[in-house]
């Protein structure tokens, strides 16, 4: 049965890295002693090691020991034995690249179709949906392919923002890029704000946190979604 956690960030305003979500984090890795870590996705350009060592501070507080994926010479088997997943945030295309690089794409929708318990954050909570197609981020190189782990029946906008009608910046809104996406494609995207995430068990996907989340659908108006919703019938 699939066991995954999809939030919007790390890191919400005034707190520590993970911190908001470490008390659902330590429920959600019970069975597991060590967590396998994915750097892929770099944020500000920082290393892999730099990287799991931030994670590993943060996972430290809740006794879970980190081991990064680059640091294995077989990152197939490595994932194949982990007993859990977590996904970090930064750039989808760097993480959508290095992940179809190393021909591990597959193998971790394997792994988590099978019930290994997964953690997704940002560019990581991204790459569960269909496709990339609604990341916000730069495509500063090029993916083999869009296509992602396809866990969830949708796409994730995560970092969801609300137009500021005070503002007088002119360039597109979030919620303009969504309709754009929707002029050449029917699948359902999600706007996951700050500090929201998504709780899957099974065909089960529920919204968690304290903020609403905004649905778009072709040809739709978009609509709010209240926390504690069940998510995915929108046929």
């Amino acid at each position: 049965m699939k066991n995954l956690l999809i939030a919007s960030t790390s890191t919400v305003h005034g707190g520590e890295y993970l911190d908001y979500l470490l008390p659902t984090l330590e429920n959600h890795f019970a069975s597991c002693n060590t967590i396998l870590f994915i750097p892929y996705a770099r944020p500000s350009g920082i290393s892999h090691d730099e990287y799991t060592e931030k994670v590993s501070v943060a996972f430290a507080k809740i006794n879970k020991k980190i081991k990064g994926l680059h640091e294995f010479e077989n990152p197939v088997k490595a994932i194949e034995n982990a007993e859990g997943i977590f996904t970090g945030g930064g750039n989808t295309f760097v993480l959508v690249t290095q992940l179809y690089e190393n021909k591990v794409m597959s193998v971790l929708a394997k792994a988590i179709e099978n019930g290994t318990p997964y953690l997704g954050t940002s560019a990581g909570s991204n790459i569960t949906g269909v496709s990339m197609q609604t990341t916000n981020d730069m495509p500063i190189v090029y993916p083999p392919s869009f296509e992602t782990l396809g866990a969830i029946p949708f796409n994730l906008n995560p970092h969801y923002l609300d137009p500021d009608l005070q503002s007088k910046h002119m360039g597109e809104t979030r919620e303009t890029r969504i309709k754009e996406f929707h002029a050449y494609n029917t699948l359902p995207v999600l706007g996951l704000r700050e500090g929201s995430w998504l709780d899957v068990k099974g065909s089960k996907i529920v919204l968690k946190g304290e903020l609403t989340a905004r649905l778009f659908q072709q040809k739709k108006s978009p609509q709010e979604l209240e926390p504690g919703s069940e998510l995915g019938d929108w046929s």
